[in-house]
């Protein structure tokens, strides 16, 4: 398969990395400035709990009629990204391409859909604890990098098991869920209340989930996107939130999610995709959300700035 990586951070980096050095696909990155320089130049490094890689040579570039159609576009860009990526992303797309999301959130399927059509997108999702330390420079700092892959309608379809054998013969933990879209939204109740949390705070993971105070709001954010879920037609584990909590009790306790990171940093986040989507479907659907509203609207200010909308 010819698959196009269109964003070359953290995520991006990695997964299209493994593909790469599985030496079974051609993978190209999409990337620009700094990165794709480095990409250039130097190749790929990725750092990792389980082994270091360096892929001496890439192919990378920033302008996608370059390459032209591809079988698979894997999207890792940041949601706020996401827009501009679209716009430039049309290059590749031939009448067979298959768009995977591999962004946090959970309304990128659903915006790639109404770009692109709905046969076009696979709904996908990735787990890993990494962060870019410099152009072309991944961290992979812990758990186990997954990947899950998923129809709309959860058929298990030809491309479905394709991709998904493409990740496995690249060494990836990989899985076709029986319920994709679940499986997105157990995601993103732990990735949300960890970050909003772990950003208001500016605490690591160690001191959010010891502090009896911390904890208790860490739940009570999960429980608030578990309730928002079922109201959106998804169905989560009755034990959703106690699983959760004993992941994140297995996770190195100096862990801080990426919109933390980006927060604390005074960067452009994820927190509208995140929080901020919580506290709008909660209005939407009537469901209260007022730990993911209380995260939000503290933040909120901090966001504005790095998005140069106000000074202070």
């Amino acid at each position: 398969m010819k698959i196009a990586v269109f964003g070359a951070g953290a995520v991006g980096g990695y997964f299209g990395g493994r593909l790469a050095l599985s030496n079974q696909e051609e993978v190209v990155f999409i990337a620009r400035g700094r990165n794709l320089e480095a990409l250039r130049t130097d190749g790929l490094r990725i750092d990792s709990v389980d082994g270091d890689i360096t892929i001496a040579k890439v192919m990378a570039t920033d302008t996608p009629a370059e390459i032209g159609p591809v079988d698979v576009v894997l999207v890792t860009v940041k949601t706020w990204q996401l827009a501009d990526a679209i716009r430039s992303m049309a290059p590749l797309i031939g009448s067979q391409t298959v768009l995977v999301p591999l962004l946090n959130g959970v309304d990128a399927p659903t915006t790639l859909s109404q770009s692109f059509g709905k046969s076009h997108v696979v709904t996908g999702l990735a787990k890993i604890i990494a962060r870019l330390e410099a152009p072309a420079h991944v961290n992979h700092l812990g758990a186990v990098p997954y990947i899950a892959l998923g129809e709309h309608d959860n058929r298990r379809s030809r491309r479905v098991k394709s991709l998904a054998a493409a990740f496995s013969a690249a060494g990836i933990t990989t899985d076709v869920p029986r319920d994709i879209h679940a499986a997105l939204w157990s995601k993103f109740l732990f990735v949300v209340s960890w970050g909003g949390l772990g950003a208001v705070t500016r605490a690591p993971l160690g001191v959010l989930r010891s502090l009896p105070q911390t904890r208790k709001m860490m739940i009570r954010s999960m429980e608030e996107i578990q309730c928002l879920a079922l109201s959106c037609g998804v169905r989560l584990p009755e034990d959703i939130v106690a699983t959760t909590m004993t992941f994140v009790d297995s996770l190195p306790a100096n862990g801080t999610a990426s919109l933390q990171r980006d927060i604390t940093a005074g960067l452009p986040s994820e927190l509208d995709a995140w929080n901020g989507a919580v506290e709008r479907l909660g209005r939407e659907t009537g469901v209260a959300t007022p730990v993911n509203a209380f995260i939000y609207n503290c933040l909120l200010p901090l966001e504005k700035r790095a998005g140069g909308e106000i000074k202070f």
